[in-house]
Parts: C-alpha cells; sequence; structure tokens
C-alpha cells in the first residue's frame, strides 16, 4: 500500500464492501508512501495515526497536472511517538515560520515565564509537539487547544486571537475580589518588567493618553519618540506614566501609576547606555531617536485578586 498528501483512506466492509468510514490522509511517515499514515476522519475531524488493516484502501486523488506533490517534512506526534517521518510542508528543522497560534502560545507562555517542557507536561503532550506548534504554521485540533489554553490558564478563543481589537475587562468580576495596595518595592518590580506602557500630557488640544514602548533604567522610565509626537510634549513638564496587566480569564489585574517631572536625554554616553538597554523597538515605527526619561517622585499601585490569595 502506498499513498500520497492528499488521498483518501477508505475503511469498507469486509462482507459488503461499503465504506464505513474514511478520511484525508494528512501526514505521512515513510518518504515512499508506505503506512502508517496521519488521517484525518470525515466524521469526526480528528487526526490520528492509523496503521491500515486488510479491511482498508487507498483511493488515490488527482493532484493535476504540474502540481508535484509538496516536499516532505518531520512528523511529531503529541505524545511524541513519531519522529523523524514525513508530511507535507517544509522541514521542521529550518528555519521558524509560525503561524499566528503558535505565536499567541509561545508568547503566552514566555510571558508566565514557563519553560516549553513545563508548559508540554501541564498539556499533556510532548515538548517537540508543543515546539513543533510554537515554530510552524500548525493547524491543532480544538481538544489540543483546550490543553494548552487550560496550561496556560488562558482561553481557546484567546490563543485563536479572538477579542484581539476589543478591550480588555469585558468578564465578570471575581465573585470574592480583594482591592489592594502595592508597596514601592512592588511596584518598582512591576514597573521594570518593561513592555508597553501610557504616558499622561497636556498638550494644546488638550489632555492626551499615549501607549509608548519603554524602559527603566536606575529607576527612570526612558521611551523613544519622534521630536514633533505628542509624547514629546511631555518634555518639561511633569507627567503621568501608568502600566497594567489584567488576566481577562481570571478576572484580575494590576496597575502601577508614576508621576514625575520628564525631560529630553542629549548627553551622548547617557543615550548609548539607554540604547544598551533597549529590548524592543517602538511599534508605531518610524524615526523614533529622541530619548524622554522620567524620574518618578511618586509611585502607587493596585492590585485586584481572589480574597484568598
Amino acid at each position: 500500500m502506498r499513498a500520497h498528501l492528499g488521498d483518501q483512506l477508505v475503511v469498507a466492509s469486509p462482507t459488503t464492501g461499503a465504506t464505513r468510514r474514511d478520511g484525508e490522509i494528512v501526514g505521512l511517515h515513510h518518504a515512499d508512501g508506505t503506512p502508517p499514515y496521519d488521517v484525518r476522519w470525515s466524521d469526526t475531524d480528528e487526526v490520528t495515526l492509523v496503521f491500515p488493516g486488510p479491511d482498508a484502501h487507498v483511493r488515490h486523488v488527482e493532484h493535476g497536472p504540474g502540481r508535484p506533490h509538496e516536499r516532505p517534512r518531520p512528523i511529531v506526534g503529541e505524545a511524541g511517538e513519531q519522529t523523524g517521518g514525513v508530511s507535507g510542508t517544509a522541514p521542521r528543522h529550518g528555519a521558524p515560520n509560525p503561524g499566528d497560534i503558535g505565536r499567541r502560545v509561545a508568547a503566552e507562555r514566555e510571558r508566565q515565564g514557563l519553560a516549553r517542557e513545563e508548559t508540554a507536561r501541564r498539556a499533556g503532550m510532548a515538548p517537540d509537539y508543543l515546539a513543533y506548534l510554537e515554530e510552524q504554521p500548525a493547524d491543532p485540533s480544538l481538544a489540543t487547544l483546550i490543553r494548552l489554553a487550560d496550561a496556560l490558564g488562558t482561553s481557546v478563543a484567546s490563543l485563536r486571537g479572538g477579542g484581539i481589537d476589543l478591550p480588555p475587562g469585558q468578564g465578570h468580576a471575581l465573585l470574592h475580589p480583594q482591592l489592594r495596595d502595592l508597596g514601592p518595592d512592588e511596584c518598582r518590580a512591576r514597573l521594570s518588567t518593561h513592555g508597553v506602557g501610557r504616558v499622561a500630557v497636556s498638550t494644546p488640544d488638550g489632555p492626551a493618553v499615549i501607549p509608548v514602548n519603554y524602559e527603566v533604567v536606575d529607576d527612570a522610565i526612558a521611551f523613544r519618540t519622534a521630536p514633533d509626537s505628542v509624547p514629546a510634549s511631555a518634555v518639561g513638564t511633569e507627567v503621568a506614566f501608568e502600566v497594567d496587566h489584567v488576566d481577562e480569564a481570571m478576572s484580575q489585574g494590576w496597575s502601577v501609576l508614576a508621576v514625575g517631572p520628564a525631560r529630553v536625554v542629549t548627553d551622548p554616553d547617557e543615550v548609548r547606555r539607554l540604547a544598551r538597554h533597549v529590548h524592543t523597538t517602538p511599534w508605531a515605527g518610524g524615526e523614533r531617536e529622541m530619548w524622554v526619561s522620567v524620574q518618578p517622585t511618586r509611585l502607587t499601585g493596585r492590585r485586584i485578586s481572589p480574597r484568598d490569595q
């Protein structure tokens, strides 16, 4: 028995020859097309590893002239039992080319400081399979997404990008929430994680709050902008700078507010020192080489969490 990707595996009744089950062959484990196969069954849409028996046969699908079969790639099953096989896209060990789901899984895992091995253990899958999901444009099953969402403390909708254009905080409030103030050290610890914060400034058109990518260097908040931009109007004034994190799935989160004078950084040595600490470039792109530094004179924060935490 030999098959190509896209062919149909048909399991027939041994007495009548009627089709009992069929599915598309979506993965090969041998370059010559011999079994076993990864089959996506038409009745359940699930993919399973199949060693065809005597009641199964391959129904070849015409791929059309001038359309050669795609180059095989290694396959790694969720349980890690298959390695070194082949399937139908680019080699897994080539340059990573993750899909949207893989990027969201990796970003959420790294945000929580979880190693890939620990995440795979929580989700009940092989680390190699999780690596494949994060590095290749994979199409994991709903069951896989449910396990990953549970392991990461998020939702399937979030991993799929649902609600990406909606503001956070639309979920139900906790049954017994606890709101407490954060101490100075807790505020500094959360502020120093860097990322995206919001700077509140006064402009000729009135108050404005602008998100910026920022760094914390020697307890000062620094961000890059353009001289003619709204954030640049912070220079020479007292501004408010806010960062927060919302755990939508758990209806909890925290916020930190820093207030202090803003100045433009002009000393070349200080500019180079700030540049060395950069974790990300400004998401807005363009020429943003003007550094603005905010030295907090007041630092406050709050956290919402379940009462028993």
